[in-house]
């Protein structure tokens, strides 16, 4: 009798669990959407000088992926076999996102490109990065925000779950912007794609004195997908649109991570072993579209890293590191130089870029 009870009541149990389980399997699926392709997107103005961008004239640039503010050193990423999935505290995303603004201002740059910023988002603790780094540059520069993904609830890892997070694209502009919208990139399709995400590129467009446009492009690929595929299809969605805005006559500057590393023999520059992850495949240079081109003049030279492992805590020397943010310009751009910001990952997992660059005549 007593054999008989116990076994209903372990049946019972695993009954429970079973019906728990689809419904967040359910739950999932019903609450998971992408935001339509080609959508326009909002320019917040600031008051700032309207004046059209000039050829042949220095300006400057930053990327920077901060990690929805969530990575000091210390920290480890269970995803990257590492300990914690979400930001320890709201201070200590608060404190990050004031570090990457600080830092920024420090390096008085007409064009900014930021990645995975939080709108809202249990990992982040709920810390608006958007509204922050918006205002932060509000008297200053234009803003406009692209949303990436306003993924479900994710239980997992399920002693202390990633749950729910809105993030996307910042890029910010001192000088007069035209319009602004977001394109979706190709994702996995099955059950990876509550995992790896949504992805989109934003373009950013401001007029030029001699009657064409610039199109400042920021991206953020994807890192975790197993299927390399996914990755070619974003990039050729990615080059298929720079193209054909340059044939038009116009002048394209992408910005951003694109979780491929951007030189050849990483190992050797930052003393690290070689081993290739979702994240450090050698990025495709040979689809490159006619002319177009990644300034690396100097940073095989100068050794710094822009982005680090998550497996464990930073430590200088020893984690692994490599380079996977930077630029892409049109054959109408000319970069005078580029350089990895050493910020020592205070404020994220990566470190920032910069740029200085002309538009030819």
């Amino acid at each position: 009798m007593k054999h008989r009870r116990f076994l209903k009541v372990i049946g019972g149990l695993v009954g429970l669990v079973v019906v728990a389980a689809l419904s967040y399997l359910a739950y999932a699926y019903i609450s998971y959407y992408r935001v339509p392709d080609n959508q326009a997107l909002t320019v917040k103005s600031a008051p700032v000088d309207q004046k059209e961008i000039q050829t042949d004239h220095l300006y400057h640039a930053q990327t920077w992926n901060v990690g929805y503010g969530s990575y000091p050193p210390s920290y480890s990423f269970f995803m990257d076999s590492g300990k914690y999935a979400k930001a320890y505290s709201k201070s200590a995303v608060e404190k990050a996102t004031s570090g990457v603004i600080t830092t920024t201002k420090q390096a008085d740059t007409d064009f900014m490109f930021f990645q995975e910023v939080d709108q809202d988002g249990d990992r982040s603790r709920h810390v608006d990065q958007v509204a922050a780094i918006e205002q932060a540059f509000g008297s200053t520069h234009h803003a406009v925000y692209g949303q990436n993904y306003d993924s479900p609830y994710l239980f997992y890892p399920f002693n202390d779950p990633i749950g729910k997070a809105k993030s996307g694209l910042i890029t910010l502009a001192n000088k007069k912007v035209t319009s602004a919208r977001r394109y979706s990139l190709p994702i996995e399709t099955n059950f990876n794609k509550f995992i790896d995400l949504d992805r989109a590129f934003t373009v950013t467009k401001l007029p030029t004195d001699n009657g064409h446009q610039l199109a400042l492009i920021n991206i953020h690929l994807s890192a975790f997908t197993k299927d390399h595929r996914i990755q070619e299809a974003q990039f050729a969605k990615l080059f298929k649109y720079a193209q054909r805005f340059y044939q038009d006559g116009n002048y394209v500057v992408i910005a951003g991570d694109y979780n491929h590393r951007l030189l050849k023999n990483t190992p050797d520059i930052f003393n690290t072993s070689d081993e290739t992850m979702t994240w450090t495949h050698l990025f495709p240079y040979s689809k490159l579209p006619a002319g177009f081109h990644v300034p690396t003049m100097g940073l095989a030279k100068a050794a710094v890293p822009s982005v680090r492992a998550l497996d464990q805590p930073y430590v200088p020397g020893q984690s692994f590191v490599t380079l996977v943010d930077g630029f892409i310009l049109s054959p109408n751009v000319q970069a005078e130089s580029v350089h990895v910001v050493n910020a020592g990952f205070k404020n994220s997992d990566h470190n920032p870029v910069r740029l200085a660059f002309k538009l030819k005549p």
